[in-house]
């Protein structure tokens, strides 16, 4: 039911990206490590995420779990404790594939390191999955995920649309070098582009609301009474952010986030500084890259990419998207 109720939440979301499949591809034929496809019952995913220490990972880890129950597999979710851990959960992967799994799904902290730590269950004939962030390993079965450029383009339009186009923004992204902020950092300067808002500057909040707060501080120092929007590398930098504005005692500024973290969105809806977040669907995600994993284990077709939709979360859809977040913690 969960399932279903996931699915159908996806078709009504307003705002909503339309989700397509990429090209079919066949798992990967089996070597002399794996000679034979297990029944349902006897299948094992092993699912290692940038960490558990967050609520938007949650909602992925429960997906994961959801599909586990639903289809009858055993699935093990782990994660560092903080995404900054690249280390830690390159250890875990090995640690994982080391203790035998019939599929492994990753989202990497450090795509290059977890390639490395992934290419011994590649050879071995197992299937690799990434979830939310891609790896882009030769080899790798899918991806299930959000287009990161497009979303935050949509999150950076809704902004400005707010601000007028005579606006000035600044952007705090994630971690240096993480592809994904990375790609959200592009699709926000594409809307900023579009539309002629001059981009003040770009600094990393490291994922974490107290470096989000101090790259704000930081901005503000620079660039005082000339900040309308801010962009966010997700809903903690978001709130980073807004500690900082308060703190200095800035009220006329419109801050979006990005992961539509119900943290995020009840602060939205009390009227806060944050406006705005972009909302992934990290429950189906889970629930889906398990669901996928599963299929290429029993050499069944799947999907290179499974996009998933977005929505910009805000004061007028808000209360309706909590509602929706409850229902599916079931």
């Amino acid at each position: 039911m969960k399932k279903l109720f996931a699915l159908s939440l996806a078709l009504v979301m307003t705002l909503s990206l339309a989700a397509c499949g990429g090209k079919k591809t066949e798992a990967p034929a089996d070597t002399e490590n794996k000679t034979e496809t297990p029944t349902t019952g006897d299948v094992k995913v092993a699912v290692v995420l940038k960490t558990l220490a967050s609520e938007y990972w949650g909602y992925v880890e429960t997906g994961c779990k959801a599909a586990a129950k639903d289809l009858g597999v055993d699935v093990v979710v782990v994660g560092p404790g903080a995404e900054s851990d690249i280390e830690g959960q390159v250890s875990m992967i090995e640690q994982q594939i080391g203790a035998g799994c019939d599929a492994i799904v990753c989202a990497p902290n450090d795509a290059g390191a977890a390639q490395g730590a992934l290419q011994a269950a590649i050879d071995a004939g197992i299937p690799v999955l990434a979830v939310d962030t891609n790896v882009g390993i030769a080899g790798q079965t899918s991806f299930v995920g959000t287009s990161n450029v497009d979303a935050a383009y949509e999150g950076g339009k809704w902004a400005i649309e707010q601000a007028g186009t005579d606006a000035k923004a600044v952007i705090i992204y994630g971690q240096e070098g993480d592809n994904t902020s990375n790609m959200r950092m592009e699709g926000y300067e594409k809307a900023c582009t579009e539309a002629g808002v001059e981009v003040l500057a770009k600094l990393s909040g490291n994922n974490l609301t107290d470096g989000a707060t101090k790259a704000m501080e930081d901005l503000l120092s620079a660039y005082p009474d000339q900040i309308d929007i801010v962009l966010c590398h997700n809903d903690d930098t978001a709130i980073g952010a807004m500690n900082a504005c308060k703190s200095a005692g800035v009220s006329d500024i419109t801050i979006v986030g990005f992961d539509g973290n119900a943290s995020a969105v009840k602060l939205i809806l009390d009227g806060e500084l944050v406006k705005a977040t972009v909302a992934q669907q990290p429950y189906e995600m889970g629930y889906q890259v398990v669901e996928a994993a599963v299929k290429a284990v029993k050499l069944e077709p799947v999907d290179e990419v499974i996009n998933a939709p977005v929505q910009v979360v805000t004061a007028e859809n808000g209360q309706a998207y909590l509602d929706n977040l409850e229902a599916m913690k079931g």
